[in-house]
């Protein structure tokens, strides 16, 4: 199942549990930018395992950009538990949960990219390295709606079909 493609609140400024050098250092609009970059890269791949791989890597992102307009650390001074680092899909459920199940689907996608760039045969299927790069799009789609920025696609990049 895909998740749907319905928006909410863009309301910002959610804390996180991580500290500043933690959040996105570029702008939502350099994100998108490679996001766009690395799916027209994606597009132009032929091996599966390295298309599925960089097109996921568009999607995170894509997601990061989201990051940096709607997330804020903890105030200085505030404790958070000591636990291993989040994810980004974990913290994109946090400061936008209407983009919930779209993060839950890439993370879940996450474990067989991390297949693939290991180079593992059959990581993953033409197939499925196809309908991700048609989903990284549809997500860097919806994020640059959601963010109120124009598609930017570079002029050397193809789109997915």
């Amino acid at each position: 199942m895909r998740p749907s493609t319905a928006v909410g609140d863009t309301s910002r400024g959610t804390p996180v549990g991580i500290p500043a050098s933690a959040l996105p250092h570029r702008t939502p609009r350099e994100l998108l930018a490679l996001a766009r970059h690395g799916l027209g890269e994606a597009a132009v791949t032929r091996a599966a395992g390295p298309r599925y791989a960089t097109a996921h890597l568009a999607a995170l992102r894509a997601a990061a950009a989201v990051l940096a307009v709607r997330a804020r650390p903890l105030p200085p001074g505030t404790r958070r538990p000591r636990s291993r680092p989040a994810s980004v899909w974990v913290l994109l459920t946090q400061v936008a949960p209407e983009l919930g199940e779209w993060a839950a689907f890439f993370a879940t996608a996450a474990v067989k990219r991390a297949a693939a760039e290991a180079g593992l045969p059959r990581a993953v299927t033409t197939r499925e390295a196809d309908d991700l790069l048609r989903d990284a799009e549809r997500f860097c789609t919806l994020i640059e709606t959601t963010l109120g920025l124009p598609a930017e696609l570079p002029a050397d990049a193809p789109r997915a079909g």
